[in-house]
């Protein structure tokens, strides 16, 4: 759809309920979808569902963050991220309730040509995903003038990395949302470009509560939580149920730690598997590697996976991209397994030439996985 649309009166008002992306038949057919938007995710089943977000409920998450963030109507939000996920609409929905411009970059991603819109456009505000900083880092490309904020979200971005950024004038704040709240929960404060790059503690919006579970796991509460979900039992054979959201707070998967500083996130708790009876982190291994490497590993080149063995219950594989050198991984390797406990030791790498990702840069895991499986580890 058009972006614009997203900041016209009409669309806001307008009690037709409506999803973004391919629409299948039947799937708004629910009268509790009434003025509402729905987001295509997925469970850890992987099996297809909807996410039911009020129109209220959006346009609270869009004021919250304007207001942590100092947009007025004089402001200029930039949008980069896929419309169809809640962080790109976010930012169209911000533009509306700011009653601000909103600048669409229409080319496919390329640092230097968004640099150069982000000038043109003379865009104070927007948010990308650390793989775009990444890609900014490397190419070594100043921020320009105009930026005031730029919300990073979407995954972890390291301290060299985001240091890195800020170097180059980038005023990046790490953040942390999902879909069901509408994008973000917490953001980092302006204040916090006057310190050094930290992608963490991550100050919590005023429009949100959250509580830690005793196995660290996050649960929030606010007026701009999801309705509900719309499930299905597969993609062949859709048959759609509504089902509502039924507390006032939401457990989600991840595992943080919560002071008055704000949120710390730690993984994602469905992420960990057993190996010899012992949880891993695939994800703390990968921010390992980057520490044990001095920098030479990019994030984001290589991913820790899981696959099934009967014994371990699970094997540990490091697959890189062709890219990464090859005597940088197997020096990285060699330390890593020198210091590693035996259950965290990992299997021998694999280089493929791409390493799958979603829209919004985040690998697909299972995909990884199943390349894996194809690979003799005896």
């Amino acid at each position: 759809m058009d972006a614009t649309l997203l900041t016209c009166l009409e669309f806001w008002m307008n009690p037709v309920p409506f999803a973004m992306g391919k629409v299948p038949a039947g799937l708004l057919d629910f009268h509790e979808l009434s003025s509402h938007v729905l987001f295509e995710t997925s469970g850890s089943s992987g099996k297809p569902k909807w996410v039911a977000l009020s129109k209220d409920a959006l346009r609270l998450s869009a004021a919250a963050v304007n207001k942590h963030l100092q947009v007025s109507a004089e402001s200029s939000w930039g949008l980069v991220l896929p419309l169809h996920h809640v962080g790109g609409f976010g930012v169209c929905a911000r533009a509306f309730e700011a009653g601000c411009h909103l600048e669409i970059f229409e080319k496919r991603w390329h640092a230097a040509a968004f640099s150069d819109w982000l000038s043109r456009g003379h865009v104070t505000h927007t948010s990308l995903v650390p793989t775009q900083i990444y890609d900014l880092v490397k190419a070594r490309i100043p921020a320009p003038p105009t930026l005031t904020a730029v919300v990073v979200g979407g995954g972890h971005l390291d301290i060299e990395t985001g240091q890195a950024a800020r170097d180059l004038g980038w005023p990046i704040l790490a953040s942390y949302g999902m879909t069901e709240a509408a994008s973000q929960i917490a953001t980092q404060s302006l204040d916090q470009l006057e310190k050094p790059y930290q992608p963490a503690p991550i100050s919590l919006l005023p429009i949100w509560r959250a509580e830690i579970s005793t196995d660290d796991v996050l649960s929030i509460s606010g007026p701009a939580l999801f309705t509900g979900y719309i499930l299905s039992e597969s993609d062949a054979n859709p048959q759609f149920s509504f089902a509502p959201r039924t507390s006032e707070w939401h457990a989600t998967m991840d595992q943080c730690l919560l002071d008055f500083a704000g949120i710390t996130p730690i993984g994602r708790a469905d992420f960990l598997v057993k190996v010899l009876g012992e949880l891993v982190d695939p994800e703390l291994i990968e921010r390992e590697l980057v520490g044990l490497s001095e920098g030479k590993l990019i994030p984001g080149s290589f991913v820790i996976t899981a696959i099934e063995e009967g014994r371990a219950a699970n094997l540990l594989v490091p697959i890189f991209e062709f890219s990464c050198e090859a005597d940088v991984v197997a020096s990285t390797l060699a330390r890593y397994q020198k210091i590693a406990a035996g259950f965290r030791r990992l299997q021998s790498p694999v280089f493929i030439a791409k390493i799958p990702r979603s829209a919004l840069g985040k690998p697909l895991r299972k995909d990884l996985a199943a390349i894996c499986a194809k690979t003799d580890f005896t």
